[in-house]
């Protein structure tokens, strides 16, 4: 009997928790971003919005793009996998010039930089020789 009661006083904790367990993200694979095609992006992201800066000294254009949960909680948590994917790709992250979420990578002469979010990310072509 007290097997019974202690089975059925845990039940609902263990629902609890695993109902609170952190959501991930899911890639299913890879297509070309908007902006370049040689900037792997998860196929099953959605495009949100293209970005034009057309005054930016820096900036040549961007795109924004949702996927849920792919920064982790509060977009602390990078996806690694991701990462991989670009860097198979041949880009290079450049560790030095990362500020925060903001992720630099180069490839040949292109520089992108990647804003990694809860639920989006950002990839923004920067103008040649913005970075060195």
């Amino acid at each position: 009997m007290k097997r019974i009661v202690l089975t059925l006083c845990m039940l609902p904790l263990l629902i609890c928790v695993q109902g609170c367990a952190p959501a991930t993200y899911e890639i299913e694979g890879y297509t070309e971003s908007s902006i370049n095609p040689e900037i792997p992006v998860p196929s099953n992201a959605k495009l949100i919005e293209n970005i034009a800066y057309s005054d930016h000294p820096t900036f040549k254009e961007g795109v924004k793009y949702e996927l849920k949960h792919i920064g982790g909680e509060q977009g602390l948590y990078p996806p690694m996998d991701y990462f991989q994917k670009l860097a198979d790709a041949g880009w290079m992250e450049l560790e030095e010039e990362r500020l925060g979420d903001v992720h630099f990578l180069k490839k040949d002469t292109t520089v992108i930089a990647i804003e990694i979010r809860e639920d989006s990310f950002q990839i923004t072509e920067m103008i040649e020789g913005a970075m060195k």
